[in-house]
């Protein structure tokens, strides 16, 4: 059994088996390799014991909340986790984002598309190393290959999308960056949600950078077209 090294292996969450049974056949047509949890606390342990590939994660479990198990898990691993979530109110996809979910997709759904999502997202953790260097831009200090990012000293604790963001800003420091570019790298050239989700985001990263939005130091928003991230020579020039 020498493939066994490749597997994909995904946590499905979820407890009714109306949705669980005919996704883990999906998948497996897909050459997935499921694991199932009914409950929050299944879950913790799996994701533990299994070292899954992608999570896939029911918002609401009959011993609690996936919310709850998104932070508990993204404690000690970065493992991707799609929300699954039968509520398709803004609030809900955009807070489960912001705990650290990687994307979500709203009930009913068809296994197409969860399989494409699961793809992406799997590309994207596979993704990339970048470079190792440290980019400097004023009192902010970003290290991709570590994935870390400090500003005046003080570590920044950003989810992975906020990294991501970020990053991507950094990169192009100095010059506009449209909505279109940002959506397509940060989430995904086949995302299916709104860029609301964008706007949030630049919000969260405005407050931990300590942005005015009205008068921003780092991040500036270019009506109509995207983002810019201040070049360092914008600061050195400023001091």
């Amino acid at each position: 059994m020498g493939h066994m090294a490749t597997e994909t292996r995904i946590l499905l969450v979820e407890d009714e088996a109306s949705i669980s049974e005919p996704l883990c056949s999906a998948l497996e047509r897909e050459g997935f390799t499921p694991v199932v949890a009914r409950t929050a606390a299944e879950a913790i342990d799996l994701a533990h014991r299994t070292n899954p590939d992608v999570i896939l994660l029911d918002l609401m479990l009959p011993d609690g909340d996936g919310r709850d198990v998104c932070r508990e898990i993204r404690r000690d691993s970065s493992v991707p986790i799609i929300m699954l979530t039968a509520r398709g109110t803004e609030v809900d996809r955009i807070v489960g984002l912001e705990i650290g979910a990687d994307d979500y997709v709203v009930k009913p759904f068809s296994s197409g598309e969860l399989i494409a999502r699961i793809r992406a997202v799997l590309r994207r953790a596979d993704g990339t190393v970048r470079s190792s260097e440290v980019m400097k831009i004023g009192d902010l200090e970003l290290d991709e290959g570590a994935r870390r990012a400090a500003l005046s000293g003080e570590s920044l604790d950003l989810s992975r999308k906020e990294f991501d963001l970020l990053a991507e800003l950094v990169r192009n420091a100095g010059t506009v960056v449209t909505r279109e570019h940002l959506m397509d790298e940060v989430w995904d050239v086949n995302w299916f949600g709104s860029t609301k989700t964008l706007d949030v985001h630049i919000g969260w990263l405005r407050k931990k950078l300590h942005d005015d939005s009205s008068d921003p130091r780092y991040l500036h928003t270019v009506r109509g077209v995207g983002f810019r991230f201040a070049s360092d020579e914008e600061f050195q020039s400023a001091a």
